[in-house]
Parts: structure tokens; C-alpha cells; sequence
């Protein structure tokens, strides 16, 4: 027994509504892309870089304004 069974031949409104949209403009998606790109595609970091950043890091105190 299929519990999940498409019906064939029903298409929401909101995907007959997204389909005209891209059928008007196809370049959606490539803006699309673009800005998946912008967002979460980031170049290779060295490995040399990050751990020299690492062990030039200052520690700062607990309690920033507590003077010795």
C-alpha cells in the first residue's frame, strides 16, 4: 500500500504560478545561482593562514575592565 501516491494531473497554484513566472523570465534562476553563490559559496581557505592567525591571537582577560 502506497501511502504517498501522487495524483496525476493536479498542479497547485503555486506551482502553476511559479512556472508562468519563470516561463517570463528565464533568467530567475540564474539570479538565483548568483546569489547562492554570493552568499554561501566561499573560496578554499589556506591552512597555513588560519592556524598562523590562530597562534597570533591575543587571549583577552575574563573580565575586560578588571585592572591589576
Amino acid at each position: 500500500m502506497n501511502l504517498f501516491k501522487k495524483k496525476s494531473g493536479y498542479v497547485s497554484e503555486f506551482t502553476q504560478f511559479l512556472s508562468d513566472m519563470k516561463a517570463k523570465n528565464p533568467r530567475i534562476e540564474e539570479g538565483q545561482l548568483a546569489g547562492r553563490s554570493r552568499l554561501w559559496d566561499k573560496e578554499p581557505q589556506d591552512l597555513d593562514s588560519m592556524r598562523r592567525a590562530r597562534e597570533s591571537r591575543v587571549m583577552q582577560q575574563a573580565y575586560v575592565y578588571q585592572s591589576h
